[in-house]
């Protein structure tokens, strides 16, 4: 192995990037039949501050529960062991990258930007009646995470790269290529393969930029890459439209979606976007 590999770098920070205890935990236990919701909800109220995230974004408009929900145990009966395992996730990767050192990346950009792509990608899941959608909403909130790896482990390479760049985000990746020897597409996948996540998460960000390429989990990657077009394109003020008229013949027809429900889809992302980066984001900085 050789020191200008993908994987090599996420091993050199592998305590730096690493989940919480209480992920692994709550990962077992769902897992495992011999728990019950119970079990697993006494775990999760151990630790107050997860316990209100997940309350917070389980009572949003985002799960559209009609009754309120103000027990973990219920949270869990709703939204069930699948979604539970995706949201602590969700939760536990925000709060392992808030130090990073803000002289490269605004984090408050960065997140903001993370979970737009990340509701755009639940919902495009959604309406494409993808089981378990949550995954979507994962690979939307992490598509990015390996540039996170990339400015904390090579700081100077990653300057240069943005630099040339010159805020053009369609340059980044090729840029990544020529400086540094990979991109943080292919960093963001080896990171989730060192947290021994799915498969068709480390697949879908490892082609999230090039959809064409991913063997299994092609829907997966196709919808990420249309995620992250429509969630650009959303901070560039550009109608739904234009930006489809940029996508790929391929994506649109194995995503299979109008440009109509796509525009309904996008007003849909407005509405929730906030509750949703409220319910995740690690305290005041995120605000």
């Amino acid at each position: 192995m050789t020191e200008n590999t993908a994987k090599y770098l996420v091993q050199e920070g592998q305590e730096l990037f690493s989940l919480p205890d209480i992920y692994y935990q709550l990962r077992e236990m769902t897992g495992n039949p011999r728990f019950s919701i119970n079990d697993i909800a006494l775990v999760i109220t151990k630790d107050p501050a997860l316990s209100a995230r997940l309350l917070k974004i389980v009572n949003s408009a985002f799960y559209g529960c009609q009754a309120r929900i103000d027990t973990i145990s219920r949270a869990i009966t709703v939204i069930g062991n699948e979604n539970l395992r995706s949201l602590i996730l969700a939760t536990s990767i925000v709060n392992t990258f808030n130090r990073i050192p803000h002289d490269l990346v605004d984090m408050t950009a960065f997140w903001l930007r993370s979970v737009n792509c990340a509701v755009i990608a639940r919902l495009l899941a959604k309406k494409c009646a993808v089981l378990h959608c949550e995954r979507l909403l994962l690979a939307g909130l992490l598509h990015d995470i390996g540039s996170l790896v990339l400015y904390t482990q090579i700081p100077d390479k990653s300057l240069q790269v943005l630099l040339a760049a010159d805020h053009n985000r369609g340059l980044v990746a090729g840029l990544e290529q020529e400086i540094i020897g990979f991109t943080h597409a292919q960093v963001g996948a080896e990171l989730i393969e060192s947290w021994g996540l799915p498969d068709s998460l480390s697949e879908a960000i490892r082609y999230y930029l090039t959809p064409e390429k991913a063997l299994v989990h092609k829907l997966d990657a196709h919808l990420l890459y249309l995620a992250t077009r429509l969630a650009d394109g959303k901070g560039q003020q550009r109608a739904v439209p234009e930006i489809l008229a940029e996508i790929s013949d391929e994506t649109l027809s194995i995503v299979r979606l109008s440009e109509s429900q796509i525009a309904e889809l996008m007003n849909r992302a407005d509405n929730e976007f906030e509750q949703v980066f409220e319910s995740l984001g690690p305290g005041k900085r995120f605000h």
